[in-house]
């Protein structure tokens, strides 16, 4: 990027993103479109954010902003402008200059490392990765009982071909010393309050350096949007969101489990086979949130959606998995009682999604309960019944869309 196209950038992020404080949504953003999410309580609005176009917004500060599920119907992979936007921290970067941008590498190294982009980008291999990037608290709004915190629908996921550098490329610059047991990460986003935790996570050292963990400089052909984690951003496939560190700025090799208060004890999920509990109740043990569950859904049809009796009707959609890859995938016209296996798409690479269609001839007038299910090639499929835990991750149940024949 030219230096003037940078600074028309930062520019439009700083005038957006610096709002008074008097109102919980920007001024610029008043009398948006609404929308309704098929949760309770699941009014949004519809806002175009820099570089977006218009986004169900969870919240404005910081940035919360879930993709339109209808979108999905469009692309496997996701344009940068439809891309779900998940912050922690209320103070965000607003203005980065990439000329004199650093990522630092400390720790327990040999060499301590600060790499420009220039550097990232001219003195380590490139690689290029198609990997969903998924929230973990990705459709917690359909959660039943309900749990607390950010009530999402489907929309906080996309699919995205990342180019970027190995970190094992990274760390073996750096060197990392006898007794590494982990690296942490941390980005631009700061606590507003000195109280609160700064956003740093943490990979066991085997997981940073298998290869397939990379620092992404570029999104789908270009600059990762500012709301994205411009300039770099950490890639972790097959692992979901929270991992996924943005305008990266340190890694530490340490000696240690790392546990700040992003590892421990946000973020955690039960440790048992199912990692769930029964609804309403804790668990009594606890690891750090991982893979991705495997899942499908069904990207043409809404409830909402008509049919016609007798006549061939083409259903299509998105399934994904942690990167054992997807072996089949099936389809119900009557909830769940007869399966059609369906034709899957061009395989994009086990991380991304995986395209699937299928025709069916609604046989009869009245509702219609579409269901699709996915199998990966390590033996996972996703459950006909729904799990529960109190945090509201990883859902992963066969979904149901209600279409109307007549």
């Amino acid at each position: 990027m030219n230096s003037e196209n940078f600074t028309n950038r930062r520019k439009v992020i700083t005038a957006a993103l610096a709002g008074g404080a008097s109102s919980l949504l920007p001024s610029w953003a008043l009398g948006a479109e609404s929308t309704n999410l098929p949760i309770a309580y699941g009014e949004r609005e519809l806002m175009a954010f820099p570089e977006k176009k218009p986004m169900i917004v969870l919240t404005s500060r910081p940035p919360q902003l879930e993709t339109p599920f209808k979108y999905y119907d469009n692309h496997v992979i996701t344009p940068n402008d439809e891309f779900f936007v998940r912050y922690h921290m209320a103070g965000i970067p607003t203005s980065i200059d990439p000329t004199t941008y650093r990522l630092k590498v400390g720790g327990n190294v040999e060499k301590p490392l600060e790499i420009s982009l220039e550097s990232l980008k001219k003195n380590f291999p490139s690689q290029r990765i198609v990997a969903v990037n998924q929230c973990s608290g990705n459709s917690r709004g359909l959660f039943e009982p309900r749990v607390n915190g950010g009530q999402l629908g489907n929309g906080a996921m996309g699919n995205a071909a990342w180019v970027g550098v190995a970190l094992k490329d990274i760390l073996k610059a750096a060197n990392p010393g006898r007794g590494a047991k982990q690296v942490t990460f941390d980005g631009l986003d700061q606590p507003v309050l000195p109280s609160d935790s700064d956003f740093v996570k943490g990979l066991d050292i085997d997981h940073a350096m298998d290869g397939n963990v990379m620092v992404a400089y570029q999104m789908n052909g270009t600059d990762i949007p500012f709301l994205n984690g411009y300039p770099i951003k950490l890639i972790v496939p097959g692992y979901y969101g929270t991992y996924w560190v943005k305008h990266l700025s340190e890694i530490k090799v340490v000696d240690d489990v790392y546990n700040g208060y992003w590892m421990n004890p946000a973020y955690r999920i039960p440790d048992n086979d199912c990692n769930c509990v029964a609804p309403g109740t804790a668990p009594s043990k606890t690891i750090p949130i991982n893979q991705f569950t495997i899942r499908s859904f069904i990207t043409n049809f809404t409830d909402n959606s008509v049919v016609t009796v007798g006549k061939p009707t083409q259903a299509r959609g998105i399934a994904f998995d942690a990167g054992y890859g997807i072996k089949k995938v099936l389809f119900s016209q009557d909830n769940g009682q007869n399966w059609t296996e369906a034709r899957l798409g061009q395989d994009l690479g086990r991380f991304s999604f995986r395209e699937w269609r299928v025709e069916f001839t609604p046989k009869q007038k009245g509702t219609l309960d579409l269901r699709v299910r996915a199998f990966n090639h390590a033996g996972q499929v996703q459950p006909m019944t729904a799990t529960w835990m109190p945090a509201g991750y990883m859902r992963n149940i066969v979904e149901t869309v209600k279409v109307t024949a007549v």
